[in-house]
């Protein structure tokens, strides 16, 4: 009888780890299906090489969900604003355009606060994988045509509360 109740408990533990598991794996890859509310919100700015600063008003993902959501749903992003994803180290980044409804510029910020490279006019709705080219610790959201309209180039210099302490 021992036998029997040791293995109900077993049989019985192993049930619930297992129940536990599969429900964790469904909350992980839970479906995302709308925009997510407005982060808080800090200023930025990119000062290119002949000087001129250029502001933003900047959304800051910090926690993973935030970072995956991004802006996903939202139908526009007004102009001189965006959504920084900054990373705990630097990082290689693969970002991509699933249910994200309008064209991005996206800015990869290395850790000298520096623009790393920049992918312009990003195709909504694509899942195909835009890289950093390397380890950068942010990426910056613009609407599409930012970075051709003010010249933004490799190497300017992004300026945020929000990057505090990441340059060396």
């Amino acid at each position: 009888m021992r036998g029997l109740y040791r293995w109900s408990l077993l049989v019985g533990g192993l049930f619930l780890a297992s129940a536990t598991a599969i429900m964790g794996i469904a909350r992980a890859e839970e479906t995302i299906t709308e925009a997510q509310p407005p982060l808080p919100e800090v200023a930025l700015t990119i000062t290119d090489q002949a000087g001129r600063g250029h502001d933003f008003k900047v959304e800051v993902a910090s926690t993973p969900h935030q970072q995956e959501v991004g802006e996903m749903f939202r139908k526009q992003i007004l102009p001189d604003h965006g959504m920084l994803f900054v990373w705990p180290t630097p990082q290689s980044s693969a970002m991509w355009m699933r249910n994200t409804f309008v064209s991005l510029d996206m800015v990869f910020i290395d850790d000298q606060n520096r623009i790393h490279a920049i992918e312009e006019h990003t195709t909504p709705l694509s899942e195909g994988i835009i890289s950093s080219h390397g380890p950068v610790r942010a990426v910056l959201e613009l609407p599409a045509g930012t970075a051709e309209k003010l010249g933004l180039l490799v190497g300017d210099r992004v300026t945020s509360e929000a990057l505090a302490g990441g340059a060396h």
